[in-house]
């Protein structure tokens, strides 16, 4: 087996006092963590001469350390600000977010698709006069009169999509 580089063995001899050193700033468990990484990082390197592989294994570490110290502020600003424009703060106190879950997003993209599906089994001026009354909000008189038809027949029509809708789609 080769023998290790002088960085990686300066490393082998103090990576407990490193340890020790990064869990007093840290914790225990991301002190692991940033040693663990300070190791990645030297054993990528070539060979060198470096003069003093101490000092050089703790300015590595503490500028780890900031580099994640950094990155955790920069993460915490950004959900912040996601939290501000996508929650609410209700009068009793309750976080509500203002943003529809995944899942409800995508039962409701399905049913939208299972509708235009059974809307368009449907005649031509029964999909016209659906879509006039129920997406464009007209009343069935203003649907009967732009369609040239009587009320009556517009009130049919509604019954009948209404009905395929609830075979079909069940609501």
């Amino acid at each position: 087996m080769p023998e290790p580089s002088a960085l990686i063995a300066a490393f082998l001899a103090r990576r407990t006092a490193l340890l020790h050193y990064f869990v007093k700033r840290v914790g225990e468990a991301e002190a692991e963590d940033l040693v663990q990484e300070i190791y990645v990082r030297i054993a990528g390197l070539p060979d060198q001469e470096i003069h003093s592989p101490g000092g050089y294994l703790y300015r590595l570490g503490n500028n780890i350390m900031l580099d994640r110290l950094r990155q955790s502020q920069a993460r915490a600003a950004r959900d912040h600000a996601w939290r501000d424009s996508h929650h609410t703060l209700t009068d009793a106190g309750e976080d509500v977010s203002d943003s529809v879950p995944a899942d409800e997003v995508l039962i409701a993209r399905d049913q939208v698709r299972q509708m235009h599906k059974a809307l368009a089994e449907l005649p031509e001026p029964v999909q016209r006069s659906f879509r006039m009354h129920k997406l464009e909000g007209l009343s069935h008189s203003e649907v009967a009169e732009r369609m040239g038809v009587s009320r009556s027949l517009i009130e049919k029509h509604m019954m009948r999509a209404l009905k395929h809708l609830m075979t079909k789609v069940g609501r």
